[in-house]
């Protein structure tokens, strides 16, 4: 299954602004406001305060270097445009300002580990076939809520995203899956551990606002879905972490 989590990064801000272009669309959909709603809306909208600008002075040419491959000052920041914008949202509901500071180390260190499963990926010759390629670009479509893949490519090429970048990218993915899966194997969940888990889960949620969640039955195929993610996800970081121990990472910010 394609990871969102390294697209998202990759393509930078092009996913947040797909799902801007959404809303836009699902309110033009929904008719003319009248003019109370329009007075609601513009008194929500003087409260809301301004989105804050992404801080990209003092970045170097070359952020990091890994085994010798340079990540380049254009891939960081829009990369980091992209993280921003989301947690920019976040903040706003929040009231919290986004430490910049900070996230410019997590994307820089993202982009470092992106790079260490690249390579990897060449090391060990995989390969990734038309057929896989489009399987998981039709899942990404899915995942942003629109119809084809097709229509994926034409909106992200709308955003400054080129047909080959996305197909480059959506290449290198599909070979780090087999990467990760290669270092998982065969992720087998037995009743008993998702039970375990729809038990803690269950008892978290009535404790925190009391609500009931559904059977077990109900949700064990979701349950299944996200263990076998979370197990993924942890293969994935300490397989980056092997791979920098014998690396060569600098990062220059």
């Amino acid at each position: 299954m394609i990871k969102k989590w390294f697209l998202t990064i990759v393509l930078g801000g092009s996913m947040v602004a797909l799902a801007a272009c959404g809303d836009d669309t699902a309110k033009e959909t929904e008719g003319e406001e009248t003019p109370q709603e329009e007075v609601a809306t513009d008194q929500e909208s003087a409260e809301q305060p301004e989105m804050p600008e992404p801080d990209l002075k003092d970045i170097p040419d070359v952020v990091a270097e890994v085994n010798g491959e340079k990540i380049d000052k254009k891939e960081f920041e829009s990369t980091y445009t992209g993280q921003f914008q989301q947690m920019a949202m976040q903040a706003q509901m929040s009231g919290q300002e986004v430490d910049q500071t900070q996230l410019k180390e997590q994307v820089a260190e993202s982009l470092v580990a992106q790079e260490l499963l690249v390579q990897e990926t060449k090391n060990q010759k995989l390969s990734a076939t038309e057929e896989q390629i489009n399987t998981a670009l039709e899942e990404l479509a899915q995942q942003n809520g629109l119809k084809s893949s097709d229509e994926l490519l034409t909106a992200l090429e709308e955003q400054g995203v080129s047909k080959e970048e996305v197909m480059t990218q959506v290449e290198s993915q599909v070979k780090i899956d087999q990467l990760v899966a290669s270092e998982t194997g065969e992720i087998k969940l037995t009743d008993k551990e998702l039970q375990t888990y729809y038990d803690e889960a269950k008892a978290q949620q009535e404790e925190s606002d009391g609500e009931e969640i559904p059977a077990f039955e109900e949700v064990k195929p979701q349950i299944e879905e996200q263990m076998k993610a979370q197990k993924e996800s942890e293969a994935t970081q300490a397989l980056i972490a092997k791979l920098r121990e014998k690396a060569e990472v600098t990062i220059n910010l």
